[in-house]
């Protein structure tokens, strides 16, 4: 059963622990920035270069982290015949959902009322796990043109909601709310096409097969990163499809490029996933042979992800109840039902977005020695089953 002794890839850790770093980035600003209560930062009727391109940097964290999950669970099956790793993804894909409604829901929330249950970025790892666990018995050139055929063509659907199956609609590909008897479900992230991104990246990990020569790798991740970055560049430049939205001129270059630029995530569009996912792939074409202290850094935090994913939500979300307090407000406005930047009794409440980056830059510090330790003792107690899940 076992073919291979496990060894882990350090690019891919380092660009794992990047997003996630980046990440953080993005869930202070939910919590700490002031104008988060009052627009989205890619409104760019309201928002400035600085506040756009903050969160436009974030965007490559959930289409790189459900891409390298694949790719993570590519290198799980070179120790494993194809059974055991269906039944390694369904039971990890089965956790990360329990784990976005009662872990990450707290985390998120600070109470565990079901009234409102909201699926996020977890659930959709969790959920392209499960399908996944079906997906690895599809013949490889099948399954990866299928996935490139929904990726590339589900754009096509922007707009369209059948009436009979609204609710079904939109888990596949319409964030918004589904009504059931006892509650409200808010998908924040459809399946469609994230559960197609997963099994590329799945596939993408025969890149890294001990029998594949690095040299060749560089070149064909080259090849594969540039490729997706000119080919956003044709498709946006045609200003026809990959996005819901097209772009405009706008009151200066600036903008206009951020209207180039500013792509749907809910679900994420063709021209999201390619100006994602491309610059990504081609930073693993240089990143095999860097070092130095901040490399490690990066690594270490990318081979705890999940671990480095919950502590850093509480922290968050800890911190702002308390500068809440300080603030003049009452902390129960931060035990909220739905996102952060909902609840209107916060409006008013906030801070500079430079102060926003001096908080992530701070928690990112006091991350990093807790991830290490936490590396280490995974590490020493491989014995110890629970916790690969995190």
């Amino acid at each position: 059963m076992v073919i291979t002794k496990s060894t882990r890839i350090e690019s891919i850790d380092l660009l794992r622990g990047l997003v996630m770093v980046i990440m953080a980035l993005d869930h202070v600003r939910d919590y700490f920035h002031y104008d988060a209560y009052f627009f989205d930062p890619t409104d760019l009727s309201q928002t400035n270069v600085a506040l756009f391109i903050t969160r436009f940097l974030t965007h490559f964290c959930a289409p790189v982290f459900v891409f390298l999950a694949g790719t993570s669970a590519f290198f799980v099956g070179q120790r494993r015949d194809k059974k055991d790793l269906s039944i390694w993804l369904l039971k990890r894909g089965f956790w990360l959902i329990i784990a976005e409604l009662t872990i990450m829901k707290f985390g998120w929330n600070f109470n565990l009322n079901y009234n409102m249950v909201v699926f996020q970025v977890i659930w959709a790892l969790g959920a392209s796990m499960v399908f996944l666990a079906a997906f690895i018995h599809v013949p490889k050139n099948i399954m990866i043109a299928l996935s490139l055929i929904v990726i590339f063509g589900h754009n096509a659907f922007d707009g369209f909601m059948p009436e009979s199956l609204e609710n079904l609609w939109v888990l596949l590909h319409v964030q918004g709310p589904v009504s059931t008897p006892i509650n409200t479900i808010f998908i924040a992230y459809p399946l469609i096409p994230w559960i197609f991104v997963m099994p590329l990246g799945y596939h993408f990990g025969l890149l890294y097969h001990k029998d594949f020569k690095q040299n060749l790798r560089t070149k064909w991740l080259t090849y594969i990163g540039v490729g997706c970055i000119l080919l956003f560049i044709f498709i946006r430049s045609l200003n026809i499809y990959g996005d819901p939205n097209n772009w405009e001129e706008q009151k200066s270059f600036a903008f206009t490029v951020m209207s180039f630029i500013n792509f749907s995530k809910y679900p994420p569009s063709l021209l999201y996933l390619l100006v994602t996912l491309g610059p990504a792939i081609l930073l693993l074409a240089f990143a095999e042979n860097w070092k130095g202290k901040l490399h490690s850094a990066s690594v270490t935090i990318g081979r705890v992800p999940m671990f480095f994913y919950i502590i850093h939500i509480y922290i968050i979300h800890l911190l702002a109840t308390i500068a809440l307090a300080i603030t003049g407000f009452s902390p129960k406005f931060m035990i909220i039902d739905l996102f952060v930047t909902f609840t209107p009794e916060l409006k008013g409440y906030g801070f500079s977005l430079w102060v926003v980056y001096v908080i992530w830059v701070l928690l990112i510090l006091a991350l990093y020695p807790i991830c290490k330790w936490y590396w280490k003792y995974k590490s020493n107690n491989r014995d110890k089953w629970w916790l690969s899940y995190l």
